[in-house]
């Protein structure tokens, strides 16, 4: 992690926690404003603020190579410099995600449920903005601009706090995002940083109770659950993807070699790339598919099963528990011969952290099994795991993946930064 937050939350400075107070009130304010907005004044935001990336694409790209190249300097990690790296393509491809979530239905509004009671009373529960929402990440640009979107599409206002590796691209951004609000008559305030005040403007957030309505941190273990242990606001927690695919004895060589390409090195650095390979002893792509990987330059951490299966000149080390339980979020792969589907799903239930599971089958029963028996967010039968992605599955975006259950599990789109009000209309009755 770039930057710890601390267990001890100590007695900030009186100005930073009076300047966090006056950003939590601004954007109450601007939320209550948000709320007001109809479908069609939130979507000219959204295209405002796709037209405004665009237009500054040089300039975001410029901030954002200061940034890579200080982290670079200090040491990060390639995976977390992936993920800090904006390009043309990925400037492109937020842009994207915003007019494609101007396309979506507004949740606001939707009848999740209603009906006449006997007693004539009408009722019915509605989706509503949660209101105030704050996001604590790191060395993700992007995110910046994904949560932002889809809570001005859901009727929020939005805190941000983006860590101080990403700091000078997160500030053109934010700039962006308050200057296209402005232009449409929205209010800049319904998206605002506490950045400027560091890890006590963090620790503020996290404590800001009543002031904000939910926190979704976003990042690695260490960052999550700083915020899970300490936060005071009520916290949508997104978890680490130590994700599995199970190679099933029935599956074919074309698709586990494509889907295991794909899931391991299409971009290693994010949550939903797998980690740990299963493969069924009387499997008869494990040769092919260890190969593949091996020649798309992965490293290997098999089990003494495994290992005779192995080509010659691969980067093949000896798996362990550690083995089992990383996050690699880079070009590793832990690899494991199971006898049956059972141990497979063992295995699973004992090291999983709940994101993302696949089978790669040809047996319907064995899919059905999978399904049935998978405690995880998503379940993936016979395709990548990088398909658990709130674009890939028509929410627009996401504002991250959450691992919990409760109030929301899994790609978190529009409906999931809404709650729910119970309106009841009558004509005079009263409870007997």
């Amino acid at each position: 992690m770039s930057e710890q937050i601390v267990e001890h939350i100590a007695s900030a400075p009186s100005s930073a926690a009076e300047n966090v107070r006056s950003i939590t009130d601004r954007a109450r304010r601007a939320s209550r404003r948000m709320a007001g907005a109809n479908r069609a004044w939130k979507d000219r935001a959204l295209r405002a603020i796709a037209k405004e990336l665009l237009a500054n694409e040089h300039h975001i790209l410029a901030e954002n190579a200061r940034d890579v190249a200080a982290g670079r300097e200090q040491g990060t990690s390639a995976a977390m410099l992936d993920r800090l790296t904006l390009t043309a393509q990925r400037v492109q491809g937020l842009a994207d995600a915003l007019e494609n979530l101007a396309s979506l239905p507004d949740p606001v509004g939707n009848v999740v449920r209603g009906q006449t009671l006997p007693n004539g009373l009408r009722m019915r529960q509605v989706n509503v903005p949660m209101g105030v929402v704050g996001a604590i990440y790191e060395a993700r640009p992007n995110v910046t601009v994904d949560i932002a979107g889809l809570a001005l599409k859901s009727g929020n206002a939005v805190i941000l706090r983006g860590g101080t590796a990403a700091a000078h691209t997160n500030e053109a951004l934010l700039a962006i995002l308050r200057d296209a609000l402005d232009s449409v008559g929205l209010p800049a305030d319904a998206v605002q940083s506490v950045d400027k005040y560091g890890r006590e403007g963090a620790n503020l957030l996290m404590k800001a109770r009543g002031q904000v309505d939910v926190l979704i941190p976003r990042g690695g273990r260490e960052l999550i659950q700083a915020v899970v242990t300490n936060a005071a606001v009520p916290v949508i927690e997104t978890g680490e993807g130590n994700v599995h695919i199970f190679i099933d004895a029935s599956a074919r060589e074309d698709m586990c070699v494509d889907i295991l390409l794909n899931a391991k090195t299409q971009r290693p650095s994010v949550c939903n790339t797998v980690e740990t390979l299963l493969v069924h002893k009387d499997a008869t792509v494990t040769r092919a598919v260890l190969k593949a990987l091996s020649d798309a330059g992965v490293r290997l951490h098999v089990d003494s099963r495994v290992a005779p299966l192995v080509p010659a000149g691969a980067a093949s080390f000896p798996a362990t528990d550690e083995d089992w339980a990383t996050e690699y979020m880079d070009l590793d792969l832990a690899v494991k011969m199971v006898d049956s589907l059972p141990e497979a799903l063992e295995h699973i239930r004992k090291w999983s952290t709940g994101h993302t599971e696949a089978i790669l089958t040809n047996d319907l029963g064995n899919a059905e099994k999978f399904i049935a028996e998978i405690d995880s967010a998503a379940v993936i039968v016979n395709a990548s795991t990088r398909f658990t992605d709130g674009g890939e599955l028509g929410l627009g975006a996401e504002v991250g993946i959450s691992t919990q259950k409760l109030h929301a599990r899994g790609p978190m789109g529009l409906t999931e930064l809404t709650t729910t009000k119970w309106i009841v209309q009558g004509e005079g009755q009263v409870r007997a």
